[in-house]
């Protein structure tokens, strides 16, 4: 029996030229959270992240720490990661552009565009607005005020050399028909209107080298020139197949590059280009998620807007960051941080929520049954309503609906909350009918199970930590029958220790 083809996954490649900040985060638990749904359902998934380590940005910031960018770049690489594991990201791989293995996929890509279509390679010079915090030149539909629409705060820069070309216009109306026809999908709709708009308008041809900087990878065939950063970046994608040698088309095409809404130029027109000159797959999605803001700015470490990940981080702990990016913010459009909001969604939802729901069920059956779940007990109401949200939420989670995902199990606690009042668990303790309540305690038990499953893809620990104490064996991360058909019979369990403790 063949092993099937893993589902693989990306994220964007974080720029080393600072520290990981919200918006960061936001792209890579939304990420996360979409790998471990796959391997909930037991599929096998390749997930890759990694940093993006050339280009003038970097050398400029290694320079200014009086360090080497070798140097510079461990550091930065290992702040990233470290940061990641910490948030609970499960990644498979951690690609960088400085490795062997992707200066060898860059210099591949390149000549296998040349043998195909050795017309869309051009010398010639170039003149334009570069933004050094883009790493790109700018078109006039790009620029507001005079300034970068993505990096308000830098001056434009008037820069002419000498490159290599690439004929992006030879693959306009491909890209129209590929996109329009859903055989290359971007989403949501909103970025993909965009795209739309971007390519009906006409594309130019682009420029694919620099004047040899001190820090990249050389133009193959180029005595004087650097492979553009942006260029090199993209094939980190190819990088991760183990291209161009081994098994690397097991992985390709991708089924689904994250980015942010501010790269989609990139991801959704150049890259997709890049393939077709190559006589290459495309990927099957694209997905462009909106931004971070601070009281209604873009969070992000060039423009200086001032949110400590690290503060985030430690005020609730990890899985509640998680939580209130995925219910709160949402894997869309944009939407704002504040504490005042964090700890309102944390009280809410987690402590007032999830973890009272556990903290009573679990109390109430290590009072009245010394924790021991009965078997054979009937189906009841919240069985049902179980049954209606779990299919909520598989479709949210199949549409990238995380926020949607995230409300059917905030649904599923207040149904289960509802349940407990009106069946009065305690007032039957006192009668002389067991068997009812071991009916509504295993009621209640069951749905403890299903948000256990449910919450592990966006709460990972929590969702183990409450999976432990419902007496469950091994972990609920490729547990989703157990979601759809929850079985409690004859388990033993425990209070938890207090899944999210009220704050003073």
């Amino acid at each position: 029996m063949s092993t099937p083809r893993p589902y693989y996954l990306t994220t964007a490649i974080d720029y080393a030229n600072g520290d990981p900040h919200l918006g960061h985060a936001l792209e890579k638990i939304g990420a996360d959270v979409i790998a471990r749904w796959h391997r909930l359902q037991g599929l096998p998934v390749h997930f890759v992240m990694g940093m993006d380590e050339h280009g003038q940005k970097v050398y400029q910031a290694a320079t200014a720490d009086g360090g080497t960018p070798a140097a510079w770049l461990d550091r930065i690489a290992e702040r990233f990661e470290s940061t990641w594991r910490g948030l609970g990201c499960s990644h498979d791989d951690w690609i960088r552009t400085t490795q062997p293995r992707h200066a060898a996929a860059v210099t591949a890509l390149i000549e296998r565009i040349r043998a195909h279509h050795p017309d869309h390679l051009s010398e010639g010079e170039y003149e334009g607005l570069y933004c050094v915090g883009c790493e790109e030149f700018k078109q006039e539909s790009q620029i507001v005020d005079g300034r970068c629409s993505e990096h308000p705060s830098r001056e434009l820069v008037v820069t002419r050399e000498r490159n290599t070309f690439f004929r992006l216009s030879a693959w306009q109306d491909r890209l129209l028909d590929l996109i329009e026809s859903g055989t290359f999908r971007v989403e949501p709709a909103i970025r993909r209107n965009e795209i739309l708009s971007v390519l009906r308008a006409g594309l130019q041809d682009i420029s694919i080298s620099r004047a040899r900087l001190p820090w990249g990878i050389p133009f193959p065939g180029g005595a004087d020139e650097t492979v553009y950063v942006w260029f090199d970046a993209l094939i980190n994608y190819l990088t991760a197949t183990g291209y161009p040698t081994g098994d690397w088309e097991r992985l390709w095409p991708a089924d689904l590059h994250v980015v942010g809404k501010g790269i989609t130029r990139f991801h959704c027109i150049i890259w997709p280009a890049m393939l077709l000159a190559a006589d290459l797959p495309l990927p099957r999605q694209v997905w462009a998620h909106g931004y971070v803001q601070w009281g209604g700015t873009k969070v992000s470490k060039s423009e200086g807007v001032a949110v400590s990940l690290e503060d985030a981080t430690h005020r609730h702990g990890p899985d509640a960051l998680r939580w209130f990016l995925v219910r709160e913010v949402g894997f869309e459009a944009d939407g704002d941080f504040s504490f005042e909001r964090f700890d309102a969604r944390y009280a809410s939802d987690l402590a007032d929520g999830l973890g009272n729901l556990a903290s009573r069920v679990t109390a109430m059956l290590v009072k009245y049954r010394e924790g021991a779940v009965a078997s054979g007990t009937a189906r009841t109401a919240l069985d049902d309503a179980g049954d209606a949200l779990v299919a909520e939420y598989v479709a949210a989670m199949s549409a990238i609906d995380l926020r949607g995902a995230a409300a059917a199990i905030e649904r599923l606690v207040t149904e289960a909350d509802g349940f407990v009042s009106t069946s009065a668990p305690w007032t039957l303790a006192k009668g002389d009918d067991p068997a009812a309540l071991d009916e509504v305690l295993a009621a209640l038990a069951r749905v403890l199970q299903r948000l256990a499953v449910m919450t592990a893809p966006i709460m990972p620990g929590k969702a183990e930590a409450l999976w432990t104490a419902l007496g469950q064996q091994g972990t609920p991360h490729a547990a989703w029958a157990r979601a759809e058909a929850p079985s409690m019979d004859g388990a033993r369990v425990r209070k938890p220790e207090n899944l999210f403790p009220r704050q003073t």
